[in-house]
Parts: C-alpha cells; structure tokens; sequence
C-alpha cells in the first residue's frame, strides 16, 4: 500500500491537519452552555442514524432473502387454504383423495359396475362428471358415486380431425373438481368410469409422496405405438393419474388458456400433461397404474406384474375375460376377493424350485400358477406371455416391457392354474389361495414321459402371511416361495408356501 500512496511514502511533508481537530472541543469543560447542548444534540443524531442505516441492511437483506425462496412464498400463499404445510400432517389416507371419474350419461349404467366395485360410500370422495343432466325418467344408481355435470365447453378450440369434443370436458375436470373448494384434499386421482382403483395400493402408493409439493403420478401406455402416437412424457387417463394439491392449485390458473393452446391434441390427458409441463413438472411413472392398452387375452400381463403394487386396470371390456368361463365382470369380481384379504399382494409374482422332481413354480397371488415341469431361469420366468396384442393394429409388437412367444410345441408350455378361491387360516394375518388346473377344449398335452407326474397336479394351494403395506416403503423385492414336500404328500396337490426372501437367497439354477 506504501507504495501507491504519496502522502505516507515522503520523509519530509507539510504538517497534516488533525482530522479529528473539530471534536476536540467536547472535551473541554470550559465551553459555553450553548456549545456543549450543541455537541449533545449532535451526537444524538448520529446516534440514530447509524442506528437507522444498521435496521434498514438487516430488514433488506432478509426481506431479500424471503423472496428469493420460493418455500417461504409458497407456504404463505397457502396459509389460509386447505392446503397443509404441518410436518406432523397424520399419514395420507383414502379420505385426503378426491376423485374426478370422467362419465357419460348415455353409457354410465352398461359401466357402472366396475367403479361400483370400489366405491364406498361415505369413505370414498369425489364424484362421475356427466355430459348432460339426468332425463326425468333416468335414474342415479344409489350404488354409483354421486354426480355433477360439467360446464359447457363450447368456447374452446377442438381441431384433432380423429377425436372428439368430449376431451375438453374430460381435461376440465381437475379444475372443476379444485374449484369445488371441499376440505382436507391433498390429491386430486382422474380416472374414466371403466377404471378400477385398487384403492388401499393407491393409498399406499400417494403415501411415499411428500402432498405438500407439486406432483403428478400416473403410467404409461403398454403399447409402443400409443406413446409413440401421444407421449412417454403423460399419465395415461384410463389407467388414472394424481396430481398434488399444490400442483392443482398451479394447474388451475393455467388451464383453459393451455387447452385452447393445445387444441390439436387428441385426448384429455395429453391436454392435461401439456399444460403441466409448462409448469416444469414431469410425470412420476408408478408401475401399478395400468391403462391396458393391449387386445386379446390379458393372461400374459397379469401373470408377470412387475414388483409394484397393484393400483388400477382398464379397458376391461375391450379384452378377454380374464377367468375363464366367467363374464368380464365376474372376473374383475374374483380379482377383487383375492385384493380384498391381501391388497398389497394382489398379482405379486413369486417363483420357486421344486428340485426332487425338476419343476419350476410361478406364483402370480390371487390370479394364477405356472407349473413347468424343468427348471426354467428367474429371467423366463418374469417375462411376461404374449398372450396380447397391441391396442391399434392387434400386431404382437412393441410394448413397453419385455415379451417372450407362446411356444406351439406343449412341452414348451406351463400347466396352468387359475385361482379358485382365497381364504383366511386362523387370525394371524394368514392366508390361503386354492388355484385349480385348466385345459382349454381342444389343447394337446405333451406325451414326454418326465411330463406326466406334473399332469397328475391338479390343484396347488398356497399360503402367505399379509403382505405389510410398510414392505413398499423399502427397496423393492420380489418375495421368495417354497414347495412344501410333506410326507402326506397328494401327488394331485401340491402346497406352496411365500415368504419373504432370507439373506443372500436367490432364485438360482442349480
């Protein structure tokens, strides 16, 4: 510093006044009254202004910072909402959802029936939006979940040459069911009125889900050419999707302005992720919301579910029932028992070994058993029979997870079972499921000598304890199974046991 500055670096100077020279007359007794109230006075003021100028950099500086973070503004936007920033909120439940059912009065009652299934009354919320009011002849099912009309969407820009109409009334629905304005909602679930919810996984599933933040949860198409067509980047609307409260509370405002934008798009939930993206937020994919885009039989899909809990299924009425010899239904019907006594099981996939007679054991809960009668890798074993084809050309590719052929040749082929009937075992949580052999009319079997002990298999009963919703909170695993070989062994019967997996088990080939 010396040397940049002259004043300080020469040895001879001129005398430098004393910069402190006019404060020195407070120091002395001697001054006048008059002086010494003078100097009082302006120590006073000096005094508060630097007071003053410390008060204004402390508020600035942390009135700067509040608003620059966007959690401080937005729990203030929200301070007289319903919308909960507590960290001690209780654990989402089934009464914290709200569901939007896009319906037509016209075919409500050919599909009431499969949101019957899960509809319950005074627990579960939300409502059908119609198209139009109810004739004076036309009655609302009292089993049905109530009902509102959607506004008149006339206004709005609809130019997809292929579509319909009806897609703006079907996006609108998030925003009118926000703009209802009900209490206590932390997710707002879409769906269609062909959708069936598996609603303690859907619970189960939200809950993993900070509601406080903006989310949106849903699936893709299992059809390529469907994503290919729409998106990879939506939650597909049959197979429902959640959007967070916080995320509603955006969406709202931007909606109607985003459909006219977007009028070109087909459907309502492409509309939907449209707007949401312009908000920043991407689609959080859960592999148990299921659209199902696929025709033919769903055996193949079902039988290999992916370790994630069953949420939702649709389409039902475009594919093969999915018993046999039941209506579509009926089968949803049987499904739903099996859930019902063990939801977070329901279609988990299990295989095991039975290595004195070489089988290998495929266990899909609540649905089905695959008996091989070799040993087939765990690989095989959970990739799914393409048993389906693809939803807009019925060709048998692609889909989003990975197919292997039907094999023509039946030595190729699983024996298979499908669930007869499901039962509780005492009052420990145990559980029993009965699945009984089937053979289409005009199937051949194979003639391999090794293949007729496992002919004579006519029914597999397998028991499991209830499968804790906590287990979806870890890292995700398939369940391990035994074959039980007692010595009151029925060679027509055998007893599967699932379990969980112990340390460093594998389902590896010997």
């Amino acid at each position: 510093m010396s040397s940049t500055n002259p004043s300080m670096s020469s040895t001879k100077s001129e005398p430098v006044q004393d910069p402190f020279k006019s404060w020195k007359f407070l120091l002395f007794p001697t001054m006048k009254t008059t002086e010494i109230l003078l100097s009082l006075f302006l120590k006073a003021i000096i005094i508060i202004s630097t007071c003053a100028v410390i008060s204004l950099f402390f508020y600035f500086t942390f009135s700067s910072n509040q608003s620059l973070n966007p959690e401080y503004d937005f729990k203030k936007l929200f301070k007289t909402s319903n919308f909960s920033t507590s960290v001690h909120d209780e654990p989402t439940n089934i009464s914290h959802i709200l569901f939007g059912l896009g319906g037509s009065a016209k075919t409500w009652n050919k599909r009431r029936h499969y949101s019957e299934l899960w509809w319950t009354p005074n627990i579960t919320r939300g409502f059908v939006w119609l198209d139009r009011n109810l004739h004076d002849n036309e009655k609302w099912p009292e089993t049905s979940p109530p009902y509102k009309v959607s506004s008149n969407t006339s206004r709005f820009k609809y130019t997809c040459w292929y579509g319909s109409r009806s897609a703006i009334r079907l996006a609108r629905i998030v925003k009118e069911s926000y703009e209802l304005g009900l209490e206590n909602v932390r997710w707002f679930v879409m769906g269609d009125d062909d959708t069936v919810f598996f609603t303690d996984n859907l619970v189960t599933v939200l809950a993993k889900y900070d509601h406080n933040q903006m989310y949106y949860i849903g699936g893709n198409s299992e059809s390529v050419e469907q994503d290919l067509t729409h998106s990879y980047t939506m939650a597909y609307g049959g197979g429902g999707f959640a959007v967070s409260y916080p995320l509603a509370v955006e969406l709202v405002k931007i909606l109607d302005g985003c459909i006219d934008r977007y009028h070109r798009f087909y459907g309502s939930d492409q509309k939907v992720q449209a707007c949401i993206s312009e908000i920043g937020v991407p689609v959080t994919k859960e592999l148990g919301f299921h659209q199902v885009d696929i025709r033919g039989n769903p055996y193949g899909l079902l039988a290999a579910h992916p370790v994630a809990p069953l949420v939702s299924l649709h389409h039902l009425d475009y594919l093969q029932p999915m018993f046999p010899n039941l209506s579509r239904i009926d089968s949803i019907r049987k499904l739903y028992s099996a859930y019902l006594m063990d939801p977070g099981r329901t279609l988990q996939q299990s295989f095991c070994y039975d290595l004195r007679r070489n089988w290998s054991v495929s266990v899909s809960w609540g649905f089905t058993v695959q008996l091989y009668p070799d040993l087939v890798t765990a690989k095989q074993l959970d990739t799914a029979l393409r048993t389906f084809q693809s939803w807009r050309t019925w060709s048998d590719e692609a889909f989003t997870f990975n197919t292997r052929k039907v094999s023509s040749d039946p030595c190729k082929r699983p024996l298979v079972y499908f669930m007869d009937r499901v039962e509780r075992i005492g009052g420990n949580g145990l559980t029993r499921t009965t699945y009984k052999r089937y053979v289409e009319g005009l199937e051949m079997e194979c003639d391999r000598a090794d293949y007729v002990p496992a002919l004579a298999v006519q029914a597999f009963n397998v028991s499991a304890f209830n499968f804790a919703p906590d287990l979806w909170k870890k890292a995700p695993r398939r369940q391990c199974c035994e074959v039980i070989n007692g010595p009151d062994e029925v060679n027509s019967l055998v007893q599967v046991k699932i379990r969980g997996c112990h340390h460093f088990e594998s389902v590896t080939l010997p």
